[in-house]
């Protein structure tokens, strides 16, 4: 037989029989291979180390007027300006084995013309709200410190107070409303209240 000539025995037949096992083999494995980064992704994936909710919000619009006159008694002119504040009741809690240390909180209003933000009032500014406008529709709860240390497994809740130069009006136009919490050396925590904001 020359070189030149092909043998029609069959021998074709036997090279592409083991082919159809070749690709189940490749697609079990594939699937396997799927499996596997599946499952390494779940159990490598770790809950965030803060949880919370929101339990209540209030929303206070205040039209305020300057005394007309400085500490020493002396005539200065009149201000006037809008606010609004935003009195919100928190809950938060440590699910991470160690603890978390609470170092700030802001509240977020999305407007039309873009985020507005408000950092919340130390304690003693929170109560001094109350001394400041005693009539407002507001219960006085206890304020949440904004240095906590929230032990691993512990919950704590307050009340925190953010006031923003809006009107009542260009406040309801909102389209958003959350509180972010600042946390050393851990992510933030981002909650958007799932109650109805109550204004007074």
């Amino acid at each position: 037989m020359s070189l030149l000539q092909q043998d029609s025995s069959g021998l074709g037949e036997s090279y592409t029989k083991g082919t159809s096992h070749v690709w189940l083999a490749s697609v079990v494995a594939a699937v396997m291979v799927s499996a596997v980064i599946a499952i390494y992704m779940i159990a490598g994936e770790k809950p965030p180390p803060a949880t919370g909710e929101i339990v209540a919000v209030w929303a206070h619009p205040e039209h305020t007027e300057t005394a007309g006159f400085d500490a020493g008694g002396a005539s200065i002119p009149k201000e006037t300006f809008d606010q609004v504040m935003v009195f919100a009741q928190v809950r938060l809690h440590n699910q991470s084995k160690g603890p978390l240390f609470l170092s700030n909180v802001l509240t977020n209003a999305t407007l039309p013309d873009g985020i507005h933000s408000s950092y919340a009032a130390a304690p003693s500014d929170y109560d001094r709200v109350f001394v400041a406008y005693p009539g407002i529709p507001v219960p006085h709860g206890k304020a949440l410190r904004l240095d906590t240390t929230i032990e691993a497994g512990q919950t704590v809740e307050g009340t925190v107070v953010s006031a923003f130069r809006l009107t009542r009006q260009q406040f309801d136009a909102r389209k958003d409303l959350n509180l972010s919490f600042t946390f050393r050396y851990q992510p933030s925590l981002v909650l958007t209240p799932r109650v109805s904001i109550t204004e007074q």
